[in-house]
């Protein structure tokens, strides 16, 4: 690799030259890199997408101009409704929403949780549903009366532990419409925060290093909280992802040191982004180390049994998890496929050993604690072909590729509690921030959101094929054909889009790839979600200044994709400073679900209904003629 960073960032673009070596991917042709490259055999990209010409049978809608304004703003014949705000009672004897902040924590337990992510609907009958809802984190400046950016009290701690974690809630039809409300005297609603009872299960279960003093046989644990996005079992239940659990622990012993295993996993014990080891000793890394193992986790919730207890399945892995993408292969088996998303982490895959049973839905429960788990390694096309290529699923079993004792893995728990240590040492490739997944039900290819990465191309993180650009401001969503078998070991993998901005750059690495132009433009793609008919939904959370690199980009947004032409029209845009996330829809397919997280996030928005504090929430998306969504 050349120590010029920038003249390969000027090759990748330029006609002229034939070859770059892109980090250890060796020489990688990409001669034509922004006139149609070619992708997996039988596609290509529509002939008129680079001149921004529109006609995607798939896409049912105009495309709308990018906003700066503090609103939601829909593509023509769409209407958006809230459906529940972070404050809303849950329950009959649950008190209203405060906008002063002064909400106890025993309120704030009753309620909507804060910061909504990740969701699934779960139908009980054509007017009847329950959702899980995620509640990543909060904004501590509107959730505390005092406006401070940190806990001054155990109380505020309680508070802030009682705004996390997942949030159930049953919805009803309005009439015969495509409208849903809440149900507040619903026996399934329930919040399951950081301090509610969980238990382990799977291979680390009970091990040496989840044990505690509070739990000394290391199986059951408090609470769940970093709750990024979510996934769907075939058999009913909620899969909420536990992404970064590392800023919520730290100490004030002086002279701490943190161990390489808790270095791996980001921690910084001296500058939690939340200050909850002052106040909880929990959270305190010098007095209760183990407790800081026990977080970074898949977790499964039964909403249809409001008394049941989640379950951390441990086969799946211990990074920072942002999503679950739940397929069944051809086999039977079931598939999760996970993002790790942090600069530089990994793509993993786990296979259960045994088959979905499709007749008796308690008899799958054990198919999430027995299987393997992968790791994904890409690999440059062998022909040279730009942002395309090969790939292997690595398995992270205690016994292969380097997971041994000789390299410091005692037992298969240790493989799976320190996987991103397991999955550096079986040889996976560092991408660009994985985050969302999602599987298309036409063909079973996989794709990812890689959303940023400032540090790709320095240091540690040299440029490979399947991340191709130094100082990844704008990210790309990539995915991957495993030819009909989401069990396989080998995979052919291409770009869907290198996401980029034509309007400040016309040429050159930053334009991004044919698909991306002036009129749908867009940076850091995050959610991700198919829908029946094969439209891929993308969601974004990145810069929304609207200035220099990201000038004509406006406020995260919401786009609409055809995988088959490559075609991308922007559909939604939320308002300011806000994340759009979470994408859910009703069987009938009539009703899209998405989230508004953090408005305000700068102090500048009075989302929804002009609230005193911005409060993120939950959007019902209908069409005015009552027809299906997207089409």
């Amino acid at each position: 690799m050349s120590d010029n960073t920038e003249l390969n960032a000027d090759r990748l673009v330029n006609p002229t030259r034939r070859k770059l070596l892109l980090g250890s991917a060796g020489a990688v042709g990409l001669a034509g890199f922004l006139g149609g490259i070619g992708v997996l055999p039988g596609k290509s990209w529509a002939a008129g997408t680079a001149a921004g010409v529109t006609g995607s049978p798939l896409l049912g809608f105009k495309g709308i101009a990018a906003s700066t304004e503090d609103k939601v703003v829909l593509a023509e014949g769409y209407r958006a409704d809230v459906l529940i705000s972070w404050g809303d009672p849950l329950h009959p004897d649950a008190p209203a929403f405060d906008p002063n902040g002064g909400n106890s924590a025993a309120d704030q337990e009753k309620q909507f949780g804060d910061n909504n992510d990740g969701m699934s609907f779960f139908p009980l009958d054509e007017n009847r549903g329950v959702m899980a809802i995620n509640n990543e984190y909060v904004n501590e400046q509107y959730l505390f009366a005092h406006g401070g950016s940190k806990a001054t009290s155990l109380e505020d701690v309680r508070k802030s532990q009682a705004a996390h974690g997942v949030s159930v809630v049953e919805v009803r039809r309005v009439g015969n419409s495509p409208r849903w409300e809440k149900v507040i005297d619903s026996r399934y609603n329930r919040r399951i925060t950081a301090a509610t009872p969980m238990t382990f299960s799977g291979p680390a279960a009970g091990n040496a290093l989840l044990k505690t003093e509070a739990d000394p046989s290391g199986t059951k644990v408090l609470g769940t909280f970093g709750n990024c996005a979510n996934g769907k079992t075939p058999w009913g239940t909620y899969l909420t992802c536990e992404e970064n659990f590392d800023t919520y622990f730290g100490t004030k012993q002086a002279g701490f040191v943190t161990t390489a295993d808790q270095k791996r996993y980001t921690l910084k014990p001296d500058e939690p982004e939340r200050n909850w080891p002052d106040f909880d000793p929990r959270f305190d890394v010098a007095k209760n180390p183990n407790e800081f193992n026990r977080f970074g986790w898949i977790v499964e919730i039964d909403p249809m049994d409001p008394s049941s207890t989640p379950i951390k399945r441990t086969a799946l892995g211990r990074f920072k998890h942002e999503n679950a993408a739940v397929t069944v292969a051809k086999d039977g088996r079931l598939v999760v496929y996970m993002g790790d998303d942090e600069r530089g982490e990994f793509i993993y895959k786990y296979v259960s050993d045994g088959n979905v049973d499709t007749a008796n839905p308690a008899n799958n429960r054990s198919l999430l604690d027995e299987g393997t788990l992968y790791v994904a390694q890409f690999n440059a096309d062998a022909n040279g072909t730009p942002l395309k290529g090969t790939g292997k699923w690595l398995a992270l079993r205690f016994g292969e590729n380097g997971l041994t004792p000789e390299n410091g893995f005692q037992d298969a728990a240790q493989v799976l509690i320190f996987a991103r240590k397991a999955a550096a040492k079986a040889g996976a490739t560092r991408m660009d921030r994985p985050e969302w997944i999602a599987v298309n039900p036409h063909d079973g290819r996989a794709y990812c959101t890689l959303t940023n990465n400032s540090k790709r191309g320095g240091e540690g993180m040299p440029l490979n094929a399947a991340n191709p650009r130094p100082d990844n401001i704008y990210g790309q969503i990539i995915r991957w054909d495993e030819g009909g078998d989401a069990t396989a070991t080998d995979f052919r993998w291409d770009m869907y889009a290198l996401c980029g901005n034509p309007i400040a750059h016309p040429q050159g690495v930053n334009r991004g790839t044919p698909n991306i132009t002036a009129e749908n433009t867009f940076n850091s793609p995050d959610g991700l979600g198919f829908d029946r008919d094969g439209r891929l939904w993308i969601l974004t959370d990145g810069k929304y200044t609207n200035k220099d690199d990201y000038q004509g980009q406006g406020n995260n947004q919401m786009l609409v994709g055809d995988p088959k032409s490559g075609e991308i029209r922007r559909f939604l845009v939320g308002p300011k400073s806000c994340e759009l996330t979470g994408v859910a829809f009703t069987p009938d397919y009539r009703t899209l679900f998405v989230n508004i997280q953090h408005p305000g996030e700068e102090g500048d928005s009075h989302f929804p209904n002009n609230s005193p504090r911005p409060r993120s929430s939950v959007l019902m998306i209908t069409r005015e003629d009552g027809g299906i969504i997207g089409a």
